[in-house]
């Protein structure tokens, strides 16, 4: 049997003034719980924190443009579509919004969709 899961990928780079070791500190410490208190239709919410690998042709290693990929997974397709509606306005809690000025530059903020289907072998 194929299950389906939704997920809503959130591409966000920190802000500048911040290192790596910060960001993360405060994204798992401060955000979560905040993302928590808003959002308790998640099935699931997992952080991808990137860290940028040399390039083989050039063996440079430069900035990636986002720092973390953060995953909203929904088992249910109308909440999930909920959701996205949402997120895609600027109806956000004020303390939410205030809360991302603390940890991302929000200019650079992406998102997209993921209709994930997995068939067990």
């Amino acid at each position: 049997m194929t299950t389906t899961v939704y997920k809503i990928l959130l591409f966000m780079k920190r802000r500048p003034d911040m290192t790596m070791a910060d960001f993360i500190d405060y994204y798992e410490n401060h955000h979560v719980p905040l993302a928590l208190k808003y959002g308790a239709s998640f099935a699931g919410y997992t952080r991808r924190y990137l860290t940028p690998q040399p390039c083989a042709a050039t063996g440079q290693t430069e900035e990636l443009p986002y720092d973390v990929i953060t995953e909203l997974s929904y088992d249910n397709e109308t909440t999930f579509r909920r959701t996205l509606a949402y997120l895609s306005t600027s109806a956000m809690p004020d303390e939410i919004v205030e809360d991302e000025k603390r940890l991302f530059d929000r200019s650079k903020q992406r998102m997209a969709t993921v209709v994930e289907r997995s068939t067990p072998l």
